[in-house]
């Protein structure tokens, strides 16, 4: 057998077709010999059997040529199994790869521009609310009419009290304002 030849997916798929082919035809072959042998036991009295009892030999020995039929299909599914895995996770895991990166370059590519592009209406839209706070008339929501400054209100003070001079020494003793306190 040629490995290199084995290694291509026109010789796994031949190697493992020629084995399948063979395991399923023993299998069929085994299950014949199953009827065959069946047959004759449950006809052959051994000297000393009771009733029913060469059927029952003959039964025992026919699950045993079934069970190899089994595993004959069994060896056969397998290396249709071993096929299918080689062709998926060798001979076309290449291209799978490259498939995916691609998809996951234009993923990229497709939410860098979405980002770009937010990042740019963020920058656009925190540059109009810093004008607008400041008072710039070119910036603003136009639905919004702007607010008018109005004059800042400053409670009338009924007692107003001498601020001390810059400089000055505090005060000693409270008893300097309110000596009758005392």
């Amino acid at each position: 057998m040629d490995i290199d030849a084995l290694m291509t997916q026109q010789g796994m798929r031949a190697f493992t077709d020629d084995q399948r082919e063979t395991w399923m035809n023993d299998a069929v072959q085994m299950r014949q010999l199953a009827q065959i042998i069946q047959a004759r036991l449950a006809n052959t009295e051994i000297d000393g059997d009771k009733t029913g009892t060469a059927g029952r030999r003959a039964k025992k020995m026919a699950r045993r040529w079934g069970k190899l039929a089994g595993l004959l299909e069994q060896a056969a599914a397998q290396a249709e199994g071993i096929n299918s895995a080689y062709v998926r996770d060798v001979l076309e895991l290449p291209d799978r790869r490259a498939k995916a990166l691609e998809r996951k370059e234009q993923r990229r590519h497709r939410l860098g521009i979405a980002a770009t592009a937010t990042q740019q209406q963020v920058a656009q839209s925190l540059h109009a609310s810093a004008h607008t706070l400041n008072g710039s008339p070119q910036y603003g929501n136009p639905q919004v009419t702007p607010v008018q400054q109005q004059p800042q209100y400053t409670p009338p003070m009924p007692y107003q009290f001498n601020q001390p001079a810059a400089g000055s020494q505090p005060v000693a003793d409270i008893a300097d304002f309110f000596p009758e306190a005392l």
